[in-house]
């Protein structure tokens, strides 16, 4: 996962991406560490796609344009457009079946 430090706004913007996946956590989040290691397998079988990594502490103006509500979250957006909020990490079967769903055909 690519972590997303200085300017997480403007990076979603820059993209080229059609879809671009943002984990966001806390350091301190037990919850956060499981949908990590979660992330990180789908990561390496859904190469095609973008994961990115966002501390929620550190970024509050992130938070507060995305409106996001807890953590983890996986923001799945389009440029700066929301495409889904996953805030329930249920299982990799799971995630996997979610992020397929944003794959370019």
């Amino acid at each position: 996962m690519q972590l997303l430090e200085e300017d997480p706004l403007q990076a979603l913007q820059k993209s080229s991406k059609a879809y671009e996946m943002t984990f966001i956590h806390s350091p301190f989040c037990g919850t956060c560490h499981i949908a990590r290691k979660m992330l990180e397998t789908l990561e390496a079988t859904k190469t095609e796609l973008t994961f990115n990594e966002l501390n929620a502490s550190i970024h509050p103006n992130f938070m507060h344009t995305f409106q996001i509500e807890s953590v983890p979250c996986l923001l799945i957006t389009d440029g700066m457009d929301v495409e889904e909020k996953v805030y329930a990490f249920h299982s990799v079967p799971y995630m996997y079946q979610k992020v397929s769903e944003y794959e370019e055909v």
